[in-house]
């Protein structure tokens, strides 16, 4: 062998090796990802399972209130049908907001807020919703990471070649966040 062919064959080597470690680099990353989005939607899971419970309880105190309990169970239905990552994230969205039109009509119900099944139940919701927040950071990382392999040079030409796309970030609408929920208290006179 003369040293050209040594040398060409030492650089596709070298090719592959560097083709096959950023393959398996992005691949991790991936599969990283859908673990972490995975977690998410156990503990949206649990926050679906809650929801119910919840709103039998404040129904029991607050029955009129029957547009506030169909938005609530509208928007759980929406989120729980959402088939893509960036769809469940607009949905969850939806259901915080009618989630928070639900507590602020318990605020101007006394005999509920001080129900041991509407505490039991509202402490439950409140450590749901802190470890789906923990599970959204975590997801989040994985996607920055994600997302900043496949854009950077050289994996980008990897991740072109093998069709790896960005992941959305799970992240709360910030119009949403600022808005006061709108609810009406319309008093029944007796």
């Amino acid at each position: 062998m003369d040293i050209i062919t040594i040398v060409i064959l030492v650089v596709a080597i070298v090719f592959f090796v560097w083709l096959i470690s950023n393959y398996n680099i992005l691949v991790a990353l991936k599969n990283r990802t859908k673990e972490a989005w995975a977690d998410i939607d156990v503990q949206l899971k649990r926050r679906y399972d809650l929801i119910p419970n919840l709103m039998e309880t404040v129904k029991g105190y607050a029955s009129h209130e029957s547009g506030v309990f169909e938005r609530v169970t509208e928007a759980r239905a929406a989120a729980m049908g959402a088939t893509t990552p960036e769809d469940k994230i607009a949905k969850e969205n939806a259901l915080s907001q009618t989630l928070k039109s639900l507590f602020a009509v318990a605020e101007s119900y006394p005999d509920l807020k001080a129900s041991s099944n509407f505490i039991e139940l509202q402490r439950e919701l409140t450590d749901t919703e802190d470890k789906i927040q923990a599970a959204r950071r975590f997801y989040n990382g994985n996607v920055r990471d994600f997302n900043i392999a496949i854009e950077s040079f050289p994996s980008n030409i990897v991740a072109g070649v093998f069709g790896f796309k960005q992941m959305a970030l799970f992240e709360i609408a910030a119009e949403a966040e600022r808005a006061v929920p709108k609810v009406s208290f319309e008093q029944k006179q007796q």
